[in-house]
C-alpha cells in the first residue's frame, strides 16, 4: 500500500482537532463533571489498607475447644482477612473453620490457582491458628450437565477428579492445614446438587477422597460432613433427619473412610441444658448423634462441632433474646466442657461476615461488617480467656 503524503496526514490531524474542540466548547460542562469523578473514585480515593505479615503471635487462651467459623474466602480485600483473623486470635479462638472452594482452586482441570486460599492460610499462620478447612463447589468442568446442575452437583464420575483435588491441597498444606471436612450437610438435597439424598453415594465419596489425601499427608485428619439439624422425614425432597442419615452412613460401610465426625448443632430457642430427643432440634442433639457412633462401635472417634450457636434477631421464631443468646452460648461451652469428652472443638457461626445480609443471618454473626465487637464476642472471649466468670453464667466486669 502507498503510503500516505505526509500533508495529508497533518491535515487529517487538524480536522480531528478542530471537531474535538467543536464538541468541547459544546460539551465543556459534561467533560468537567467527568473529570471532577475521575478525580473522586481514582485519585481522591484511598487504596486500601496493605496487610503485610506482623510478628508471629500465639493466641491465649484457657479453653482449647473454643473455635470460630469464619466467612473469608470471598473478601475482596486482604486487610479484612488480616483483621478477621486477629480478632479471632483475640477472642481466645486458636482454631478457625472455613471454606475452601473447589471451583475456585481448579477453575480448569488440573491447572491449580491457590491464590485465595493463600492469603487466608498465611494470615491464619501469622495469628498462631489453626484451621479445620471444608471442601466443595463444584467447578464447571465437573460437572456434567451444566444447564441443570447447581454448585454442588458432583457427579460419581467426578468423585476422583474431587479426590485428587482434596489429595492436592492436603500435600500443598501437609503441617499447616491437617483437617479437612468433606462436603457440607449432605443430607439436604440443596446441598447434595438437588438431588434425592444418597447416604451410600456420600460414603462412595469419603472412600474416594480418603485414601488419596492420605497418601499425600500421612497426618491428615479426614472429617464426614457436617448434617443439618432435620426432622425431615425417609421421602422428603427437602432432606433426611441426621439421625436416620448417619445410621444409614455406617451401615453404607463408610467407617472406615473418616477420621473424625463434624457436626453442626444450632440451639434454636432452647437453652444448652434442654435434654436431647429425637423429636426436638437443639444444642444437645449431638448426644443422640454420639450415641449412633458409639453403637456402631466407634467411640474412640473425635467430634468437631464445627457450626452452632443461637441467634437474636428480634423477628425471627427460631432466636432469642441478646441476654439469652451470651448466657446460652457460654452456658453450651461449659456444658461441652464438662459432659463431653469426645468432642475435641466447639466452633461458632460465625465470627462476620463480608457485608450485612440485612436480614436474621447477621444475627448469627460475632462482630459486625465493620467490625464492631458485639456483646456475644466478648462474652465468649472473657470465657475462653478467664478474665470473670461465675460457676453458673458469665457476668460481665464492671464497667462493660
Amino acid at each position: 500500500m502507498k503510503p500516505r503524503p505526509f500533508s495529508v496526514i497533518i491535515q487529517t490531524m487538524l480536522t480531528l482537532r478542530s471537531r474535538l474542540w467543536r464538541l468541547f466548547r459544546v460539551y465543556w460542562r459534561w467533560f468537567i463533571r467527568a473529570g471532577i469523578v475521575w478525580l473522586i473514585l481514582v485519585r481522591l480515593t484511598p487504596a486500601p489498607p496493605r496487610a503485610p505479615l506482623g510478628p508471629q503471635q500465639i493466641v491465649e487462651t484457657i479453653k482449647p475447644q473454643v473455635c470460630v467459623h469464619t466467612r473469608l474466602i470471598d473478601e475482596v480485600y486482604e486487610w479484612k482477612i488480616q483483621r478477621s483473623l486477629q480478632m479471632a486470635r483475640e477472642m481466645g479462638a486458636d482454631t478457625v473453620v472455613e471454606f475452601f472452594p473447589w471451583a475456585y482452586a481448579e477453575p480448569a482441570k488440573g491447572q491449580y490457582d491457590w491464590t485465595s486460599f493463600e492469603r487466608i492460610i498465611k494470615h491464619a499462620r501469622n495469628q498462631g491458628l489453626h484451621i479445620i478447612a471444608r471442601m466443595g463447589l463444584v467447578p464447571a468442568w465437573a460437572r456434567e450437565d451444566l444447564e441443570n446442575a447447581t454448585l454442588n452437583y458432583l457427579p460419581d464420575e467426578s468423585f476422583d477428579e474431587f479426590a485428587a483435588f482434596v489429595a492436592a491441597f492436603a500435600g500443598r498444606y501437609a503441617g499447616v492445614v491437617d483437617h479437612i471436612i468433606i462436603w457440607n450437610e449432605p443430607n439436604l438435597s440443596f446441598e447434595w446438587g438437588y438431588r434425592a439424598v444418597d447416604p451410600a453415594g456420600y460414603a462412595r465419596l469419603l472412600e474416594a477422597v480418603y485414601a488419596p489425601a492420605h497418601a499425600a499427608n500421612p497426618n491428615v485428619v479426614i472429617l464426614a460432613a457436617p448434617l443439618a439439624p432435620t426432622l425431615e422425614p425417609p421421602g422428603s425432597p427437602n432432606g433426611l433427619n441426621d439421625l436416620l442419615y448417619l445410621e444409614a452412613l455406617y451401615q453404607a460401610g463408610a467407617a472406615p473412610y473418616f477420621d473424625a465426625l463434624a457436626m453442626h448443632t444450632y440451639g434454636f430457642t432452647e437453652a444448652p441444658e434442654a435434654p436431647p430427643a429425637p423429636d426436638a432440634l437443639n444444642f444437645r442433639r449431638a448426644e443422640l448423634l454420639r450415641q449412633i457412633m458409639e453403637r456402631y462401635d466407634d467411640p474412640a472417634r473425635p467430634v468437631y462441632i464445627t457450626e452452632s450457636g443461637w441467634n437474636d434477631h428480634p423477628r425471627w421464631t427460631k432466636a432469642v433474646r441478646p441476654s439469652l443468646r451470651v448466657a446460652y452460648t457460654v452456658n453450651a461451652f461449659k456444658w461441652a466442657e464438662a459432659n463431653w469428652p469426645w468432642l475435641d472443638k466447639l466452633c461458632i457461626w460465625a465470627l462476620r461476615y463480608p457485608i450485612s445480609t440485612r436480614s436474621y443471618p447477621d444475627n448469627f454473626t460475632l462482630l459486625t461488617a465493620d467490625f464492631q465487637p458485639k456483646p456475644i464476642f466478648t462474652a465468649i472471649q472473657a470465657y475462653a480467656r478467664g478474665w470473670q466468670e461465675s460457676d453458673d453464667l458469665w457476668l460481665p466486669a464492671p464497667g462493660e
